[in-house]
């Protein structure tokens, strides 16, 4: 069942991503022409006035947690319709980076929405994972300044697409493994390293766990790498690779310690069975006392 600030973000979602519907309306259709000349629509300043006023709508309507909810899905929802229509209208060596803006916002919409449904007593405005890490902003932001770079001095390689469309695979793979993660272990599923285990608390192996231990650290990991792969970013995919792994490395070592001490046997068995599924990762592994 869906919490209450879920169905909220549905709203926010679709109120951004009808600015499309905006567009089009404004484009093609003759009921406007009296007003509006189809011919002179600037689509960055539609985007601009849609964006402001639809802000000023969440903000009257929604206080405190629930606007933050609805101003982030907002957000993503016109993020969204940049991408896709960056990806349809723009020069092609712009439309990699409309497809990789529409793989952030389904990420991390659906990050938001899966917590909504699968546990929703964890959910918070931060579930979006928006605002992940000062890192996980730096990164970003060093992904698009790189895609600037090569835009500039070497424009022709942003329309080899046949790369990004792997990329896009790979994003695709990486997204579903963690989603499925998501909702196959539903509450057992948290954004933090749990300190106490909690009552309901059990060890999920089934599904897309009897694959991986840690589902859906080598779904982002994959997820991390692709999105570079999409915007034909040579450099940041090397580096995206190293600190994702180096990332989920040392947060795997640390949550098995947790899980060994909640489940003790059963989670040294899962070990033994099931591995982690990132390369040149083996976790905390306690060995059997040999009898």
């Amino acid at each position: 069942m869906i919490s209450k600030n879920g169905i909220l973000s549905v709203y926010g979602f679709l109120l951004g991503l009808s600015i499309l519907f905006v567009w089009l309306l404004l484009r093609n259709s003759n009921l406007l022409d009296s007003y509006v000349d189809p011919a002179v629509v600037n689509p960055l300043h539609l985007f601009i006035v849609y964006a402001a006023v639809s802000n000023v709508l969440v903000r009257v309507i929604n206080q405190g947690t629930a606007y933050k909810v609805c101003a982030q899905a907002l957000f993503l929802g016109l993020a969204m319709a940049a991408g896709l229509l960056i990806s349809i209208h723009a020069p092609a060596s712009w439309k990699p980076f409309g497809w990789y803006i529409c793989v952030m916002a389904i990420f991390h919409y659906s990050e938001f929405l899966s917590i909504a449904v699968c546990n929703p007593k964890t959910l918070t405005s931060s579930s979006f994972m928006l605002n992940h890490s000062i890192a996980y902003g730096v990164a970003a932001a060093t992904s698009w300044l790189e895609y600037l770079l090569w835009h500039y001095f070497l424009r022709d390689m942003k329309t080899i697409h046949e790369i990004s469309y792997f990329g896009l695979l790979v994003c695709a793979f990486g997204e579903a493994l963690r989603k499925g993660a998501i909702w196959t272990a539903r509450d057992n599923f948290t954004h933090l390293v749990q300190q106490e285990k909690a009552q309901t608390h059990t060890l999920v192996t089934h599904g897309v766990y009897s694959w991986f231990r840690h589902p859906s650290y080598v779904g982002w990991f994959y997820w991390s790498i692709g999105t570079q792969i999409v915007m034909i970013n040579p450099v940041c995919v090397v580096a995206y690779a190293l600190a994702s792994w180096k990332f989920f490395k040392d947060r795997i070592y640390y949550e098995e310690i947790t899980l060994l001490n909640f489940f003790g046997e059963d989670y040294i068995s899962y070990q033994e069975k099931v591995g982690i599924g990132l390369p040149f990762i083996k976790g905390f592994v306690v060995t059997r006392d040999k009898q």
